[in-house]
């Protein structure tokens, strides 16, 4: 059994540390990267990912589906608005989790609703960068270190 971890990323997540540092902070991809890999459990090994673009997210969801175990994934704006992602996690038999960086329940209104937590195993907002080291945590004791 693989013991690969997916974590992807959506729209703008590219500029994390410089777009809206009040609402996302000043840690970068490099940093969730770093932080993911010191969490890891023995054995496991990660991918970050990251993309404007909605088809190559789910060309990733499909490529896991031979090579991770289990996804990460902050779909950025795409949570409110992706069916298409939704369906392609849905062909994915590992466990996914659900990241968002702000508490999503405390902004907008059309913030509030994710087609991706229908799907989710778990949902982690709010916590900042540190949801992703939870989120990559929890996978590996689902899968089991």
């Amino acid at each position: 059994m693989s013991r690969h971890i997916y974590i992807l990323n959506g729209p703008n997540l590219n500029l994390l540390g410089k777009r809206q540092p009040d609402i996302y902070g000043h840690d970068t991809l490099e940093d969730v990267e770093r932080n993911c890999r010191a969490v890891l459990a023995e054995g496991f090994d990660l991918s970050l990912l990251q993309s404007n673009w909605e088809g190559q997210i789910i060309d990733w969801i499909h490529e896991a589906r031979e090579k991770a175990c289990g996804i990460v994934i902050n779909p950025g704006a795409f949570t409110h608005t992706s069916v298409a992602i939704l369906d392609a996690l849905n062909t994915f038999e590992g466990p996914v989790m659900e990241v968002h960086i702000s508490n999503v329940h405390q902004r907008e209104s059309f913030r509030h609703h994710s087609y991706i937590s229908l799907r989710a195993n778990g949902v982690i907002a709010g916590l900042g960068i540190e949801g992703y080291e939870a989120a990559t945590r929890r996978i590996c004791s689902i899968v089991g270190a």
